[in-house]
Parts: structure tokens; sequence; C-alpha cells
């Protein structure tokens, strides 16, 4: 396996697979095995796998996936909302009636799958603690 460097400590570490985990984090599973489940409940994750044993408990999404979310979301429904408007004469009430549950919809729909993916981003570059690191008393605060 290909070595890369990483941290500031210049250990060597073995490259995780970035794309892989990125897509186990997606459909909310583990990034390192791709068995065990990495939810809990909507947007929490698990302590730690239960297929794998990795620990989980110290990743730091924060904000990231919520702001990934408004930019897909928002390119999108934006987009096609000045489509229809430029194709139909649609008075406020029918646009309010149509894009406020669509952009409701998306937003729930891709939040999970989005913090799943950064999970997987962050377990995949050893980030946050998933280099056995610690983070610091503030990791969680």
């Amino acid at each position: 396996m290909e070595q890369q460097v990483f941290g500031g400590d210049k250990a060597k570490r073995p490259q995780r697979p970035l794309y892989e985990a990125m897509r186990r984090g997606f459909f909310g599973k583990c990034p390192h095995c791709g068995e065990g489940k990495l939810f809990r409940s909507f947007l929490k994750t698990v302590d730690h796998c239960h297929a794998c044993g990795e620990e989980m408990s110290h990743h730091r999404a924060d904000d990231l996936p919520a702001y990934l979310v408004i930019f897909i979301v928002g390119h999108v429904v934006v987009g096609a909302f000045m489509g229809v408007e430029a194709m139909t004469n649609w008075g406020l009430w029918a646009h309010l009636a149509l894009w406020v549950p669509v952009t409701t919809v998306m937003s729930l729909a891709l939040i999970e799958p989005i913090k799943g993916s950064v999970v997987g981003l962050q377990w995949a570059y050893y980030m946050h603690g998933f280099g056995g690191e610690d983070d610091g008393p503030s990791a969680h605060g």
C-alpha cells in the first residue's frame, strides 16, 4: 500500500481511500469497514462501529454539512425557480406552494448523506482524532 505523509510530525500512515470512505459515509455506513451503521438516529453518529470497532465519537463535522446542503439546494431551487418563472405566469402563492416544500424535502433528504460523507472525508484524511491524536479539551464543545 502506498504511504502518504500526514500531520505536523511527518509520521507515515497508510493512505486511506477517500472516495470509498466518502461513498460509505454517504450511504450511512462506517467509512472504515463499510459494514456497520454510521448513524444511531437522524444526524447522530454512533460512538463506535459495531462491526469493526472504529471510534466515531470524536468526529467534528460541525456546520460543514449544513453549508453544503444550503449550497446544493440553493443552486437547484433557485435555478429551477427562475426557469419556471421564465416559462409561466404563476402567482406568488403558486411559487410558494411549490418551492417551500421542494426546498424542505431536498434539505432533509441530503443532510444525513452529506454529513456521512464529511465524516468519511475526515476518516480518510486522519482528521479530528481519526489518526489516534487527541484534539484537546474543546474537541466536542
